[in-house]
């Protein structure tokens, strides 16, 4: 299959079957880096960072870099274009149909275990960029123990700002995240990794 065609189709499946939001494609995208070697799950925490720091849906964000890693211009715009083409097709069939069922129970169901299932898409999401974050895995691999595949300066970071978003609530969440990035690259310069 043509690059372009296959960024095309994986990105339509993406936007197809994450329902709840741009964290919600992260696991989507995680099967996506293993099935096609694109981008490896540091990478893909990576591309969360950087997408989460930058205007415009997270989703999209994460379409337009694989694609342009993998096929350059052209591939960031057909990824882009197969994220949101689900979404446009199944709001332009359910706009049709929607304002003729909206007090049906069924109806109202069916959007009840959209939020279920989009939740427990985004607590997946946490969960994978936490472990990448707080755990080396590759020392655990190699025979490591637990204790020693924890990434104590990724813990301390988290715990700070936690702390911080707890007690400066009126600060807005870029300067967080400014923050990590500053600190991730001292931390990285610090242990010369």
């Amino acid at each position: 299959m043509p690059l372009l065609l296959e960024l095309f189709l994986r990105f339509f499946y993406v936007g197809l079957f994450s329902v709840g939001g741009g964290l919600a494609t992260l696991p989507f995208l995680q099967k996506m880096g293993e099935a096609t070697g694109w981008f490896s799950a540091t990478q893909l925490s990576d591309m969360v960072a950087v997408s989460e720091s930058t205007p415009g849906p997270l989703g999209i964000n994460m379409a337009t870099y694989v694609g342009f890693q993998t096929a350059g211009v052209p591939g960031a715009i057909l990824a882009v274009l197969g994220e949101i083409a689900p979404a446009l097709v199944i709001i332009f069939i359910l706009s049709r149909f929607l304002l003729k069922f909206r007090n049906s129970k069924y109806v109202a169901w069916a959007f009840y275990g959209l939020r279920a299932a989009s939740a427990g898409l985004i607590a997946m999401s946490c969960m994978s960029v936490a472990v990448l974050a707080l755990f080396d895995k590759a020392a655990l691999l190699d025979g490591g123990t637990f204790f020693s595949a924890l990434n104590y300066w990724g813990i301390v970071l988290t715990a700070v700002i936690f702390v911080g978003l707890r007690i400066f609530k009126k600060v807005h969440p870029i300067v967080f995240i400014a923050i990590g990035a500053a600190a991730g690259i001292g931390f990285h310069l610090l242990i010369g990794g």
